[in-house]
């Protein structure tokens, strides 16, 4: 294996012929979105991929991706360290080419363009993207904002009511 910046159109059938393996890297400034998602992240991410026919004769391609990044903890509203590693598993599939129900689970399908061709970068930038948690926040013990600092005004006491049901009770007992 090599360490190579990745391409970022691949042949996946073609690749997966040769059986291919990869171990490189992409520039995040290639993933917009990506970056905009996170407060800041690694130049590169580190992108591990092997290419190949499973028993069926079917292409598919699986690796996984890691790199670091910097998120906006939505309970103090400071920076917090995030690592993401992202296990995948492709297989390539073209319009009516193969009904998506007779995939195996494992696979995932991804979609080529009218070259035989899969955008990794666009591939890898949305696994990245999904593995983000919805709302970052440090562990409680980490966090600057305790559980009593999430605490606002205080609460009154609920007013006791008069039983609405009291007027059919005392009813009930002046007829016994």
């Amino acid at each position: 294996m090599q360490k190579v910046k990745l391409p970022k159109y691949l042949d996946p059938i073609k690749t997966a012929t040769k059986r291919s393996e990869y171990s490189g890297v992409m520039a995040s400034k290639d993933m917009p979105r990506w970056e905009a998602s996170v407060a800041s992240c690694d130049e590169f991410i580190q992108v591990d991929v092997k290419f190949a026919k499973d028993a069926q004769g079917l292409t598919y391609f699986q690796g996984e991706l890691s790199t670091e990044a910097q998120l906006i903890c939505q309970r103090c509203n400071s920076t917090m360290q995030q690592a993401t590693q992202v296990a995948f598993c492709f297989t390539p599939v073209q319009g009516n080419e193969l009904e998506h129900d007779e995939l195996p689970d494992a696979y995932e399908p991804v979609a080529v363009n009218e070259h035989g061709e899969v955008n990794l970068v666009q591939l890898f930038e949305d696994e990245l993207i999904i593995s983000l948690p919805i709302v970052p926040v440090h562990a409680e013990n980490e966090c600057s904002v305790t559980q009593d600092d999430m605490t606002f005004g205080q609460l009154e006491p609920d007013q006791e009511r008069e039983n609405p049901f009291a007027v059919l009770q005392k009813l009930k007992r002046d007829q016994e």
